[in-house]
C-alpha cells in the first residue's frame, strides 16, 4: 500500500504537524465524577495546621517518610485505636490477572465516624471539619499523605468523598474512570464520586497531602 494511502501513516503525518497543548497540566479542568465546589478555605491556615501535627504527632495511624501516610480526624465515640479497616474501609478492585471485581476489607457504616479527634479541639481541622458537617453529612475524615513517585490501586469505594488538597505539586493528578485532573493546593474543596473506578497519582518530586472525607449518605443499592 501506498503511504499516501495509508491510515495509520496520514494519522501519524498530521499528529507530528503540531505540538500537544500542555498549558493547562497545573489546571483543575472538571468533568464527570469531579467537581469544585463553593466552598472554600485558607490554605495557609490548612498548612501552618499540617506543620504543627506533623511536629508534634507521635501517635499516627500509618507512617511513610512524611511521619504519616493516613491520620484520623474523625473517629468512633471514644475511640482509642484504630485497625487497618478503620483507616481505609471497604472498597472493591480487579484483580491483576483478570478483569473480575472483588471486595476488600470490611463495609463500616460511615455515620460511625461521628466524633472529632479530640487531639486536634480548637485547630483549624476543627474548623474545617465544622463547616463541612453544617452541609453534608460526614464520616471518616483522614488526612492522607501519598510519597513521590506513587499511586494508588485502581478501585471503587461505596460512597464519594470530599477532597481538599493541601500540599500538592505539578506530578499529582486525580483520575475518575476517564476523567484526569490536576488539584491545584489553593484552598479549594473538590467532590469526587470516588464511587467510581478512580486513583490518585504523586509523579512529582515532592509529597502529596489531601485532607479527605467521605460522604455518609445513604448508600443506593446496584
Amino acid at each position: 500500500m501506498r503511504d499516501d494511502l495509508d491510515e495509520d501513516v496520514i494519522f501519524i503525518k498530521n499528529a507530528m504537524a503540531k505540538v500537544p497543548d500542555h498549558s493547562r497540566v497545573t489546571e483543575f479542568i472538571p468533568g464527570p465524577g469531579i467537581h469544585k465546589l463553593k466552598l472554600k478555605f485558607d490554605i495557609n491556615k490548612l498548612r501552618n495546621c499540617l506543620e504543627k501535627l506533623k511536629l508534634k504527632s507521635t501517635t499516627q495511624n500509618k507512617k511513610n517518610d512524611y511521619g504519616f501516610g493516613v491520620f484520623s480526624l474523625t473517629q468512633r465515640p471514644g475511640q482509642k485505636e484504630w485497625t487497618e479497616n478503620d483507616l481505609s474501609g471497604r472498597y472493591w478492585i480487579r484483580g491483576e490477572k483478570h478483569y473480575k471485581e472483588e471486595p476488600r476489607e470490611e463495609l463500616i457504616e460511615e455515620k460511625q465516624f461521628s466524633e472529632f479527634n479530640p487531639k486536634l479541639k480548637g485547630t483549624y481541622f476543627e474548623e474545617v471539619y465544622s463547616e463541612l458537617i453544617k452541609r453534608f453529612p460526614i464520616g471518616r475524615m483522614r488526612v492522607l499523605s501519598k510519597g513521590i513517585y506513587n499511586c494508588n490501586s485502581w478501585h471503587r469505594d461505596p460512597e464519594p468523598r470530599i477532597h481538599i488538597p493541601v500540599e500538592t505539586n505539578p506530578g499529582c493528578l486525580f483520575i475518575v474512570n476517564h476523567h484526569l485532573t490536576h488539584l491545584p493546593a489553593d484552598g479549594s474543596v473538590y467532590f469526587t464520586d470516588t464511587r467510581g473506578y478512580h486513583t490518585a497519582i504523586n509523579g512529582g518530586e515532592a509529597t502529596r497531602t489531601h485532607i479527605v472525607a467521605a460522604l455518609a449518605y445513604e448508600q443506593i443499592k446496584n
